[in-house]
């Protein structure tokens, strides 16, 4: 399946948990379609709709969703968020529990209620009680509306015990919604077993997709609780029937489309999904997390670096973070991609997130091109 993957020759691409590099195969989807567009204008649109509810089917495998009825296309992980947080009909004394591990669409939502409804949100530190999970949880109480969490957080690549978390959502009639962003396409998510309310994620990172194009999951009691924010054609219940005066709004997750759906992003999420799908859920899994712990070993055996990700398995997915010591991380990062290491800066360090198709021998040469950087920076210092 390496093949899905034509880099440049001497390119190392570890920015998956970033934008992800498209698949052979999403590339050639999307370039079928757009020259379908100039051929045949939309001709064939009944057959775009097949590949549209081909999606959604991928779709709710992906997260084992019982129902391709609780699956919505979204254009990004920050409209999913934001349909949840101002579709509740909030009220005074209610509160969100959020934590300072966040990337910023899963607490600028939040705190914006703050400001528009003078909602409490409650800002918990992650370090500061024995485990992540005791941190948020202590922090809940019966006014506690909504408890939004990522699967693995942007920068340190900590993975929360999503389980543990649901239960404990489900016991207190508090709203669970989870940011899977960085996991989803890496790691097997059960929506139904981590008790989700809702699960929102965009494409264009493990899932290997287009940017503008994600996925809005919804179980249909939670979604009966949003108040719908936009209104078209495409979220009525008679999808189709133009010339009705009498509309509803659609009883699944198609509620929260309002209009034209985003076919040439639905046409290389699809081809994206399919390659990831054949190679099966599980050895994409286990190649993530092989990968990810050849890093975090390699890391713990240089004494010029130090590791920011937790190494306990059971506590990261396949993003590594680590700082080299005495030089700056800005520096180390502009000359890791002037030399072909495609990564992030996070956290004051690197952050390297390989996917399942990325080999061992990339993972070390990486590695050996950071110590090389990192000897020259500090030596100019």
């Amino acid at each position: 399946m390496r093949n899905e993957f034509p880099h440049e020759d001497g390119l190392i691409y570890l920015n998956h948990a970033g934008v992800a590099p498209w698949p052979r195969r999403a590339h050639a989807a999307v370039a079928a379609f757009a020259r379908e567009n100039i051929t045949r204008g939309a001709a064939d649109y009944a057959r775009w709709g097949e590949v549209e509810q081909r999606l959604r089917e991928r779709l709710a495998r992906l997260v084992t969703a019982p129902t391709t009825d609780d699956i919505a296309l979204v254009k990004n992980t920050s409209e999913g968020l934001s349909l949840v947080a101002y579709g509740l009909n909030w009220q005074p004394g209610d509160n969100v529990v959020i934590n300072d591990q966040e990337f910023p669409s899963n607490r600028m939502v939040w705190e914006s209620l703050a400001q528009r409804f003078g909602i409490e949100v409650r800002d918990v530190a992650l370090d500061g009680a024995e485990t992540p999970e005791d941190a948020l949880l202590q922090a809940m109480d019966g006014r506690t509306r909504v408890l939004p969490v990522s699967t693995v957080q942007y920068g340190s690549g900590l993975r929360m015990n999503l389980e543990r978390l649901g239960r404990a959502c489900r016991d207190n009639d508090t709203l669970f919604c989870v940011d899977a962003i960085q996991s989803l396409g890496a790691l097997a998510l059960d929506a139904t077993q981590i008790s989700a309310d809702f699960v929102v994620a965009d494409g264009h990172k493990w899932m290997l997709g287009p940017e503008g194009l994600g996925l809005f999951y919804s179980t249909a009691q939670a979604r009966d609780r949003l108040c719908l924010l936009q209104f078209g054609w495409h979220m009525a219940t008679r999808l189709g029937d133009y010339d009705t005066t009498d509309w509803s709004a659609a009883a699944s997750a198609r509620r929260f489309e309002a209009g034209s759906p985003n076919m040439l992003g639905i046409h290389g999420l699809d081809a994206s999904l399919a390659v990831l799908e054949e190679t099966g859920a599980a050895r994409v899994e286990q190649a993530v997390l092989n990968n990810a712990r050849h890093l975090i070993a390699r890391i713990q055996m240089e004494p010029t670096l130090s590791l920011i990700t937790p190494a306990e398995p059971h506590r990261h997915a396949g993003i590594v973070t680590f700082r080299a010591n005495g030089v700056d991380a800005h520096a180390l990062s502009r000359q890791l991609r002037n030399r072909g290491v495609i990564c992030a800066h996070r956290l004051g360090g690197i952050r390297l997130s390989a996917h399942y198709y990325n080999t061992v021998t990339s993972l070390d040469r990486a590695v050996d091109i950071v110590l090389t950087i990192r000897h020259d920076l500090a030596r100019e210092k």
